[in-house]
Parts: structure tokens; sequence; C-alpha cells
């Protein structure tokens, strides 16, 4: 089946109207992500293809991302050691809330067993240099892993991605009887906040400034060596203003062991983390989306993950 191009896409997802969203839509599952014009290619591709080629919102029969409570198959997993991307066999099931994946397919075992409940599923073309690549972060023993995968078809990682997203609704909707669907929405798979190099230092006056990935999941800001790692080098909670957390801005002139110097601090209640980022324009976005975040009341689930923090330091 041939690629879309961009301005197809585009003229197709500005030309729809009330009509046609009410026939081509009539049954979008409440899970079901719906692309918006900044995500990638291959969702939004994937959205038109969905809606007008196979018509599969059409009709309630056919529309479920999770048929039956299970998904399996073959994704290309990345290796946590050497890197290369080998195919795996991967099965998400809905009774028991999780994900697992094999190295074989005829394995017994599973290599990891994956609850559905602490993950987020993110598209990433452009840090895994491919067109379908879809990171995977869970929590693993309080600390934040990653696993990098893809599949050519891009029908079929789509697939996996809504599939993750429907087994986690249902989820939670038995998990979280009196929450709402806005509610239970809010906690499905959604992009990172913010990703991007900055320097870190450690918390003695002799530790040195070190390059480093960051990428800011909720409250959740983890920090890697390299874009692709599978486990951050280290994590930092971001809680509300209410509950002492603060940031703030901070000149720090280059010295011999730093070569940045827009830089940024956070307050805990446990200590103080200084980040310096490498441009002006850098520095203004992070401040921007740390204070929007500490702005925001934290909830009873927010409560519960400060604490792992706090229990683990």
């Amino acid at each position: 089946m041939a690629k879309w191009e961009e301005d197809q896409i585009q003229f197709l997802d500005s030309h729809g109207n009330n009509a046609a969203k009410a026939k081509y839509e009539a049954h979008v599952p409440v899970y079901y992500y719906r692309p918006t014009y900044a995500d990638c290619h291959v969702l939004r591709e994937q959205w038109i293809r969905a809606k007008y080629e196979r018509q599969q919102f059409m009709k309630k029969e056919g529309s479920d991302g999770l048929p039956g409570g299970v998904k399996e198959g073959i994704l290309f997993k990345r290796g946590r050691d050497n890197g290369q991307y080998l195919a795996r066999k991967f099965v998400l099931t809905e009774m028991d809330g999780t994900l697992k994946y094999f190295i074989k397919p005829d394995a017994k075992e599973p290599k990891a067993v994956i609850k559905i409940d602490s993950i987020n599923a993110t598209f990433q073309p452009e840090k895994m240099k491919h067109s379908n690549g879809l990171q995977i972060t869970y929590v693993k023993d309080n600390r934040a892993r990653n696993v990098f995968v893809y599949h050519n078809d891009g029908q079929e990682i789509v697939s996996w991605f809504n599939a993750i997203r429907a087994a986690q609704f249902h989820y939670m909707k038995v998990a979280f009887p009196t929450a709402n669907d806005k509610e239970i929405l809010s906690r499905l798979p959604q992009n990172f906040l913010k990703e991007g190099y900055m320097e870190k230092t450690g918390p003695k006056p002799t530790d040195t400034f070190k390059k480093r990935w960051f990428t800011l999941d909720h409250r959740r800001l983890m920090y890697f060596k390299d874009p692709l790692d599978a486990f951050a080098k280290g994590e930092v909670f971001l809680g509300s203003i209410e509950n002492g957390y603060q940031v703030t801005t901070e000149l720090v002139p280059n010295s011999y062991s730093n070569v940045w110097n827009y830089g940024i601090s956070i307050s805990t209640p446990e200590r103080t983390y200084l980040f310096t980022c490498e441009s002006e324009h850098e520095w203004e976005s992070w401040l921007s989306v740390f204070k929007k975040v500490i702005s925001i009341p934290m909830t009873v689930r927010e409560y519960a993950v400060e604490a792992q923090f706090k229990h683990r330091s």
C-alpha cells in the first residue's frame, strides 16, 4: 500500500466536516488516540487510513483496539547493551494487566513482564531514526526503564499503540470505578512534556557538570547518558509549589567543569538540583515547562509516587 504524502494527510485532516465525522468517526473508541497536526507522520497517516480506507469506525463491530482482550505479535526490539534490533514476541493481556515479551516465539517464560498501569508509550521517529519507532517507558523496581521497538508496517505499530491504550483504559475503569472517562484518559500514554540535552552537576561542590539527555514524563524528570539508554542514570520528582518544590533561574559562570551558563535550579524538600542549558531559547523552554508542572496540585496517585522517590533516596 502506497505511503501517503504529507500534503495529502494535511488536506484530508483539515477538510473534514461535521457530516463526515458523524459518518466516519461514529464509533471511535473513547481510548483511541486522535492525532493532531503536531504528531508524527505514521500516527496521522494511519488515523486517516483507518477512517476513510478501512472505514474502521463506521460500525461498532471491529472498532475495538484489543479484540478478545489479547494482542500478540512480533516487534523489533532494541537490545539493551548492543543496540541491535531483533525480532521478539510481544503479548498484551488485558485480564492480567501485563505486556510481556519473549526472546523466542516458542519460549515458555517471558524475558520481561510489564504492568500496563505503569506504561507510557510515545512515538520517537527522530530519536530512533525509524519512521515507526515506538518508545515504551515503564517503572521497574521504582525506576524508569525504556524499551524501543518498531514494526515496518505502520498500521501494525499504531495498532499496538492503541491496544496498549485500550488495555490501560479497561484496567483503570476497574481499578478506579469512581473516575470518569476524562480522568482516566489523562492517565493514558501521552507525549513527553519535553526532551533534550542539559548539563547537570552533583550535590558536592567538587562535582563537575556533565552533559545528559533529559526526559520529562509527567512529574518524573529522567536523565540519561544517551537518548536510547534503557535505564536512567537518575530521576527527579517534580511535586507542586504548595509542597515545597521551586524552580528558579541561575546564572552559572563558565568554568572548567561546564560550557553552558543558562542555569536552572530545582529545589525539592530533600535537595537542590542545578542544570544548565546551551541556549537562551532552551533555557526559557525548560523553565516554562518546569514551572507549569509545579503549579499544578498533586493527585493522590502522585503523592504515592513522591513517597516512592523519598523512600529510595
